[in-house]
């Protein structure tokens, strides 16, 4: 449907990522035109050409969930501390990190997954795709599909917004940059949860934190 070097030819005319140029032809067919149009109509084409700059303002916002049960400390970088105290920052700083609370996300983006971890996930989807009887020959190409599954559980920027799981947190992002003017970026975030890796009766902590978000 499109190659390697149409991906690159993208990347060239939006200075998108790799991966959204490689959704945006999967989403258009392999039309470089359309690919075009698709990143544009997301915000990511224009939001792209402010990724070369320096962000090093920013907030470290902290949440903690309702009882004490999730604490959350999020780092979200800006360019600038006026933007850095701006309520639509705060705002997206607190949806990031009710969203964490939610989500469990383990990293920011896929380049941060370790080697090992994604080579030891590739064996496992391996071996349930041959397991389930597919043949060997399209066994690569669902795997790819499976990662991809994958990355969208442990990766943050990947995850599905919990607020409009339409969108994912990439898309809250550059939606932000294109409001706020600024570039903008996730740096680190860690996540604590009361008891984890003890025995203890099972929660549904997304379905409470959605309920806080409603309460907001």
């Amino acid at each position: 449907m499109f190659t390697t070097e149409d991906i690159v030819k993208l990347r060239k005319r939006t200075n998108a990522g790799m991966m959204d140029c490689k959704n945006a032809l999967t989403e258009t067919n392999g039309d470089l035109d359309k690919a075009t149009e698709w990143l544009r109509e997301k915000g990511i084409a224009k939001a792209a050409k402010k990724a070369d700059r320096i962000a090093a303002e920013g907030l470290v916002y902290s949440y903690i969930h309702m009882g004490g049960k999730i604490g959350v400390l999020v780092e979200v970088n800006c360019e600038t501390d006026f933007v850095s105290r701006s309520d639509n920052f705060v705002a997206l700083c607190k949806d990031i990190a009710l969203h964490i609370a939610a989500a469990k996300p383990l990293y920011v983006e896929q380049a941060e997954v370790p080697a090992d971890v994604l080579n030891h996930e590739k064996e496992i989807l391996k071996a349930q795709a041959l397991n389930e009887g597919k043949p060997e020959a399209i066994v690569d190409k669902m795997i790819e599909g499976r990662v991809k599954k994958f990355y969208e559980e442990v990766c943050l920027l990947d995850q599905p917004f919990v607020k409009d799981p339409s969108k994912t947190i990439r898309d809250i992002v550059n939606e932000a940059v294109l409001t706020i003017g600024e570039k903008i970026a996730i740096r680190r975030f860690t996540r604590y949860e009361m008891g984890e890796g003890l025995e203890k009766r099972s929660d549904n902590f997304a379905e409470e934190v959605m309920g806080q978000m409603k309460k907001d």
